[in-house]
Parts: structure tokens; sequence; C-alpha cells
């Protein structure tokens, strides 16, 4: 069997670059008008959220999401731009699933576009940082 190498240290920052990512990706200089309008959520619904449950939530599951791509780019060949290619590898299965859903509830495609944009993103990112950081 392969040894496989996993930088627990790289595996967190990647799971801290979720809320990194997603606190630029859907704040007001990017989408978040645009995400919030086409969800339908008002203001006072945004409000109504619950921080721990949701941020926390989020992280534990970025973390696992990131220690899953770290067992596949556990190899000692791996090298940053594999990490990238992997990364958008993993997010065409997340991105697939994700539309899927979106599709049978009757997503429009701009919000599609701004969520699939995110998990794109985010997986080139933990991609790269997974393959670099050894």
């Amino acid at each position: 069997m392969e040894n496989i190498y996993i930088n627990h240290i790289a595996v967190l920052v990647c799971a801290v670059m979720s809320l990194v990512i997603g606190a630029l990706w859907w704040s007001p200089l990017m989408f978040a008008r645009s995400w919030q309008r086409e969800v339908g959520l008002s203001d006072e619904q945004l409000k109504q959220m619950n921080p721990a449950k949701t941020f926390g939530l989020s992280f534990v599951l970025a973390y696992l999401a990131s220690y899953n791509l770290a067992f596949f780019l556990g190899s000692p060949d791996t090298t940053w731009q594999w990490g990238i290619g992997a990364g958008l590898l993993a997010g065409v299965w997340a991105i697939a699933m994700y539309v899927i859903i979106s599709l049978f509830e009757q997503r429009s495609l701009k919000l599609m576009l701004i969520n699939t944009g995110y998990i794109a993103v985010y997986f080139a990112v933990i991609g790269f940082i997974l393959g670099t950081w050894r």
C-alpha cells in the first residue's frame, strides 16, 4: 500500500478558507444582494439565522470535505498543479449534485451560477493548498 501523507494543519486552513472565501463571495462586494434576491430571503430573515449553528456546521462540513480531498492528494508525487486539477474534479461532483437538486427545486440559473462558482473556486483553492503545502 502506498504511503499517504496528510498535512493536518493544511486541512484545517482549507476548512477556514471555506469561511473566508464565502465571506468574500457572499459579501456586498460580490454576490450578496443577487444571491439574497434569488433565494428570496429578506434582511429580517437573515438576521434570524443562528450564526453559531450555521457557521459551525459549515466549518465542520468543510473540514470533512478538505480531509476527503487530502486523502486523494496524499501521494508523495502530488504537486500544486495536480492539487488544483483534483480540486476542480472534486468540484464537478459537488456542482453536479447541486445543479440536479436545484433543477428539481426550480432554482434560477443565476442562483446556480452564483453557488456553483463558489464551489469551483473553493475546491480549486483547497486543492492548491493541499497540493502545495506538503
